[in-house]
Formats: structure tokens, sequence, C-alpha cells
């Protein structure tokens, strides 16, 4: 999945222009109820801005409030103008770059596209895990060698189960592999379970859901 197929393009994001007041900038957040907003130039990406980032640097100013307010440019508080996505990189490189931020711009040069939010990618981890599904979740083991991947759709195709969704972990582990199947419940499921463990899968946890 790409980052083009899950992000909320620019016509439905709410931005600012960096030559806004601040005072409207934070009525804007308030209003809007958002976690952060994109600040633009025309339509070039200039940054993030977002409360604390203002309320931060107010306390490290050292003026009154009104001062501050008037005195202060967005371009002097922003973050993370050099940090964003682009249409064609894959969704989970969206997992390493939003970090500890609400929301990440998606721009093309300079150009800005649209964000991604922290619950697009929440939404994305539940859809890749089934969990919007009614199942069974199986979670089981695999000695990492050649084929193995291969032999469980071979059980799956063979016992008729129907995937909604399958994840593997420890890709980096050169012994053990753990992997999260669901399927929906079938009558056949007895017979793959056992099966499973029989062709070198050790089974963990079975949950239905």
């Amino acid at each position: 999945m790409f980052v083009r197929s899950v992000m909320i393009p620019k016509e439905k994001c709410v931005t600012v222009q960096v030559g806004e007041p601040l005072s409207k900038v934070l009525e804007l957040l308030r209003r809007e109820d958002i976690d952060a907003l994109p600040v633009l130039e025309g339509n070039k990406y200039r940054g993030i801005i977002n409360q604390y980032l203002t309320y931060e640097a107010y306390f490290h100013s050292g003026k009154d409030k009104q001062s501050y307010l008037d005195e202060t440019s967005l371009s002097d508080i922003i973050i993370r103008k050099d940090i964003t996505l682009s249409l064609e990189d894959v969704f989970e490189k969206s997992f390493l770059q939003i970090s500890d931020f609400p929301i990440i711009a998606v721009t093309e040069g300079e150009e800005f596209l649209g964000i991604i939010t922290r619950p697009d990618i929440v939404r994305q981890v539940k859809s890749a895990f089934g969990m919007e599904r009614k199942g069974v979740r199986i979670t089981f083991t695999s000695v990492e060698t050649e084929g193995q991947i291969s032999r469980l759709g071979e059980l799956l195709k063979k016992y008729h189960e129907s995937v909604i969704s399958l994840v593997t972990f420890d890709e980096t582990d050169k012994l053990l592999r753990r992997i999260v199947l669901k399927v929906d419940k079938s009558d056949n499921l007895d017979r793959f379970l056992e099966q499973l463990e029989k062709t070198g899968f050790r089974i963990l946890h079975l949950h239905e859901d």
C-alpha cells in the first residue's frame, strides 16, 4: 500500500498560511479541535504548528501574552519542515516519520498535497490485523526455513480456509518467526490446526472474536 491510497488530500485539510497572525492560528486550532496544522506559503509546504509549540515558545520568550502574539511569526516556531512523505512512499514509512507528532505532510517537492494522521495509521494497522471482522485469530511460530510460508499457503488451500489477515514478525531472527493469522470460522478449522502443527508450526494462542 502506498501513501497516496491513505492520505487526506489537501482539499479536505485545514491549513494556515505562514504570514497569518499567531492569534488567528490558535483560534483555528481550538475551534476546529485539531491537534496540528500544516503551514503553507501559497501551496508550498513550510512546516507544522500546534498549540504545544506556541505555548513552549511563549514560555521561553520572556514576553507578555499580547506582545508575544503580536510579535511572533509562525516561521519562528514551526517544525518538521524537512520531514515529509511522497505519494509513492510505502505506507509503512509513515510509522517512522510521524514519530510523536499527530500529522505528517505529503508533498511533491515543496508542493503540499495532503496529510497522514495518527488515526489514519491506527485504522490501517487494525485493517492489517483484520480487527474489523469476526473470525479466529491463530498465533503460532515457525522455524525460519525456506518454503515454510509456501507450505502454510498449501495448508490454507487444502482446508479451504478463508484468510482475513496474515502478519509475520521477527523478520531479522534467523531461527524463529511469529505469525498471526486470522481466518473465518469454519468446520475445517480443527483439522487445519492439527495439520498445522504436524507441518512444523507451533500454535501459541487461539482466539475467536
